[in-house]
């Protein structure tokens, strides 16, 4: 809840008759200086008064500065101060207070709201039919994003502040953001990606009466001034090229006309998908993904110097060279003991080898998904404990606020250096959305010498 307020010369607050409004950290800062901070603590420590909870001083506060909110609110409806003579005979007048406990930040608080006699008064402060503050909606969407149930956060709230709240509330309040969900869902796009970037991570879905594991799939597109964003989430319900043709159908619905490179893991289904919506579109494997694919096969002691012996291959100068590299390896004591990992390269090889036409500039951009892959590790670690989702929408739904609460995270850790020199800073930076690529413009004058028809238009 924000507080502000302006006390003027002669109030406690102290503030001069031509000072702005007073902010809360002036408040607070007026009664550190008061000694009233100081002598509140003490009662805290010693036991004689609680902060938070049933009596607590901060839901006191806040049943005053409600109460009182209230009734100014009240007075500006009727148009008269209480007790004022210029009131007797109007049509309106006050009529008591209605008892009414709404649910806050801090613990449950018990009100006596205002009444008139025509019954016309509608609080804005505390609306008809509110049962809670809009700090305590924030707060459980927060804790939500952060990856816990419906029934952990009960018990969070039970647990710290006292305020008991059923499940199905909780649940209505976090289903508040899924408008806001569908409208970035389906929200218009960049006429042109140059490059984007598609990875998953597996999640549970109730189906029925059994759990299965579905695909989420996310998508993040750099768009002309090598910025990201995550162009949406998708949960993969059918399989293969029948799914992704809905994908790349939607996007180009959403203003998509052009995309250069799609680098991706493989995904079976996408290529075909993405030529027949794109057709001069590049699809790359990860070169990450294919390392990782070959590995399976490879024991933990040889694992070293498989990955030695295959580097040879993804940093050739020229996809010649490196089909020979490739060759050499199979033919190798290392590629006759582990032919499967040779199998996993010679099948991928026609969507791995489109980057190595480039220079190294756009290489180390195209060449894997990592882009996206550090976004997919911190939703992993959101939703590992969460079981299983009723439904697509309820895994979408956390996907995107978390996101959302990474980014405002990082955001707020870097407004708190603001102004340090740069060898003091220790916030990260943006996760994805937003994030610049580096070496982007190197990049983009690669892209415009491959593509100049398909992407000088844009930049002019």
């Amino acid at each position: 809840m924000t507080m502000t307020g302006e006390p003027r010369a002669g109030h406690p607050l102290g503030a001069d008759d031509d000072a702005g409004p007073v902010t809360a950290r002036d408040a607070v800062n007026s009664m550190i200086e008061a000694g009233l901070l100081d002598q509140l603590m003490s009662q805290v420590d010693a036991g004689e008064l609680a902060l938070t909870g049933d009596g607590g001083f901060l839901p006191e506060m806040i049943k005053a500065v409600l109460e009182r909110g209230l009734a100014v609110e009240q007075t500006a409806h009727l148009g008269y101060e209480k007790g004022d003579p210029a009131g007797r005979g109007t049509p309106n007048s006050r009529n008591g207070t209605s008892p009414k406990t709404v649910a806050t930040e801090v613990g449950d608080v018990a009100l006596d709201v205002p009444r008139d006699r025509s019954g016309t008064f509608e609080p804005r402060l505390v609306p008809k039919g509110s049962r809670r503050t809009g700090g305590l909606d924030e707060m459980i969407i927060s804790l939500y994003a952060g990856g816990m149930t419906v029934r952990d956060i009960a018990h969070h709230l039970q647990r710290t502040i006292g305020t008991e709240l059923s499940h199905d509330t909780i649940s209505k309040i976090t289903d508040s953001v899924l408008e806001e969900v569908k409208a970035w869902q389906s929200r218009p796009l960049e006429e042109i990606y140059p490059i984007v970037y598609l990875d998953a991570l597996v999640i549970k879905v109730r189906d029925g009466h059994q759990v299965r594991n579905r695909s989420a799939h996310l998508a993040v597109g750099v768009d002309l001034d090598g910025v990201k964003h995550v162009l949406g989430i998708w949960v993969q319900a059918a399989e293969g090229a029948k799914f992704w043709a809905g994908v790349c159908a939607e996007l180009r619905n959403r203003g998509v006309r052009d995309v250069l490179i799609v680098c991706c893991d493989g995904l079976s289904g996408f290529p075909e998908a993405i030529e027949a919506t794109w057709p001069q579109s590049i699809v790359q494997t990860c070169t990450v993904h294919l390392l990782r694919a070959a590995m399976r096969f490879v024991s933990y002691a040889d694992r070293k110097k498989v990955a030695a012996a295959l580097r040879p291959i993804y940093t050739a100068p020229t996809d010649e060279i490196a089909r020979t590299e490739l060759d050499s390896f199979a033919s190798s004591s290392l590629g006759k003991k582990y032919p499967a990992a040779v199998a996993t390269w010679v099948n991928a090889w026609e969507r791995f080898i489109p980057f190595l036409a480039f220079p190294p500039e756009l290489r180390k951009i195209i060449y894997t998904t990592n882009a996206i892959e550090s976004l997919n590790y911190q939703l992993r670690k959101i939703i590992k404990n969460r079981g299983h989702f009723p439904n697509d929408d309820a895994a979408i739904k956390l996907l995107w606020l978390a996101i959302r609460d990474i980014e405002d995270k990082r955001a707020r850790a870097r407004a708190k250096e603001k102004g340090l020199p740069a060898n003091e800073r220790k916030a990260p930076g943006r996760l994805v959305e937003g994030a610049v690529v580096q070496g982007w413009k190197q990049a983009l004058g690669s892209l415009a010498l491959a593509y100049p028809e398909r992407i000088n238009p844009y930049l002019t």
